[in-house]
């Protein structure tokens, strides 16, 4: 099955992460799906920026940027290593000031993992595709008991005993 054709289970975006989670309120609500850019598996959302976004005037705070990033990496990491993590470090760079009144793309992608440690990178672009943001960061992949106790306490074990949050693997 290809990239375009899979996509991710609804039920994971069942609960209150901010996120991701559609039981939270005041939450981005980030929805995902598998991708392939230039022959990187990744995944990626649109969101469209809220006036509460806001730092300065007309600019999107860029901590709701890090956010997204950080989202996007995270979700690379569950679709192509069936694996939850941690961000143990990450780096940003703000190419561009993001404005609130226009969408986003965020991207994220697997660079390279290595035993626990995992590489990760996400851009967030506009309209047009040009990178208003970037960011990588490594990722620890969470112990086997902790996984296990964090997808009960999320609701996911019945998704990653069925096989994961990817359907159409």
């Amino acid at each position: 099955m290809s990239p375009a054709e899979r996509r991710f289970d609804e039920r994971l975006y069942e609960q209150v992460c901010f996120a991701c989670g559609r039981h939270n309120s005041i939450g981005l609500r980030l929805t995902f799906a598998p991708i392939e850019v230039d022959g990187r598996a990744g995944v990626e959302a649109r969101y469209e920026p809220r006036e509460q976004d806001q730092g300065f005037p007309g600019v999107v705070h860029g901590g709701i940027l890090v956010t997204l990033l950080d989202e996007a990496m995270a979700w690379a990491l569950f679709a192509h290593h069936n694996s939850l993590g941690v961000t143990a470090k990450m780096e940003t760079r703000y190419r561009q000031q993001v404005s609130h009144e226009r969408p986003l793309t965020v991207r994220g992608y697997i660079e390279r993992a290595r035993g626990r440690r995992v590489e990760v990178a996400a851009e967030l672009l506009d309209e047009s595709g040009g990178v208003l943001v970037e960011s990588s960061a490594l990722f620890l992949v969470l112990p086997d008991e902790q996984t296990t106790e964090l997808l009960g306490a999320i609701g996911w074990s019945d998704i990653w005993a069925e096989g994961g949050p990817l359907l159409g693997r």
